[in-house]
């Protein structure tokens, strides 16, 4: 049996999102099973605090500052990416934001473009400038979706961000499909509740008007008794996809709950 020990040596990998929370918890791992890392988000502080654990941990990384919806910025990664390492084996376009969670008709149109741009067009820029680099060996794409959106749809208000993730869906499964001849998988997951920070960026407004009285189980995780999962285990399944382990698999969204949406639907 290959050892995992380092089972992403020699591969490059970059990470959206990469600051804090699951993005930076996949960034420690890839960056702990051999692979170079391109930290790529919006808080300097943030991606230079991910570096410098990579490096006290041995490994690799470089900080990327860039809005996900920019398309001149994003190419530029791309170029200095090739420049970098010549190479690139994995992309976790993960970076997103929950944006303004409020009835539909209180929702401003500018509100729902600025949610649409960095979840929906982010995630298209992100992959779009890789593929260039990708076709020449092949490799993985992961995108962060939600549960929202793909088996949740009682979270009243959430509407912008559950497009952007039931969109993610669909294009991961058409992108799948038109990259399968140049050997790159492309998957999505699906997370629930995970103990990160995206709640710093949701904005809540006028909810209770609108809410369904929807009851749910005590403990609606069914898996934890109640306790949301980490970063740390989303990671893990990161790793799974980006690597060889997961070579017959691709178009495939997974969620990782503990079973909330189940119950939750």
């Amino acid at each position: 049996m290959v050892s995992q020990e380092k089972e992403l040596a020699g591969k490059v990998a970059l990470i959206t999102g990469a600051g804090s929370g699951i993005g930076k918890a996949a960034a420690l791992l890839m960056a702990r099973k051999g692979a170079r890392v391109a930290a790529l988000g919006r808080s300097e502080k943030e991606l230079q605090e991910t570096v410098e654990q990579i490096g006290r941990d041995g490994g690799e990384a470089v900080a990327l500052l860039a809005d996900i919806s920019d398309a001149a910025r994003m190419q530029a990664v791309y170029q200095e990416l090739e420049s970098r390492y010549g190479a690139l084996h994995i992309v976790f376009a993960n970076a997103g934001v929950n944006g303004v969670w409020t009835p539909i008709e209180e929702l401003e149109p500018e509100e729902w473009d600025k949610t649409i741009n960095i979840n929906l067009r982010g995630t298209f820029l992100t992959v779009k400038y890789a593929i260039p680099l990708l076709k020449r060996n092949g490799g993985s794409i992961i995108i962060t979706a939600s549960v929202n959106g793909t088996r949740i749809f009682s979270n009243t208000g959430a509407t912008a961000y559950s497009t952007t993730k039931a969109g993610q869906v669909a294009f991961t499964q058409m992108a799948a499909l038109e990259l399968a001849k140049h050997r790159i998988r492309v998957n999505v997951i699906c997370p629930g509740a995970i103990t990160t920070r995206i709640d710093e960026n949701t904005e809540k407004r006028d909810l209770e008007s609108e809410r369904e009285p929807v009851e749910f189980p005590e403990g609606k995780i069914p898996l934890t008794d109640g306790q949301p999962g980490s970063s740390e285990q989303v990671a893990e399944l990161v790793l799974f996809l980006a690597s060889d382990r997961a070579s017959h698999i691709t178009g495939t969204p997974i969620w990782i709950d503990g079973a909330e949406s189940l119950l939750m639907g």
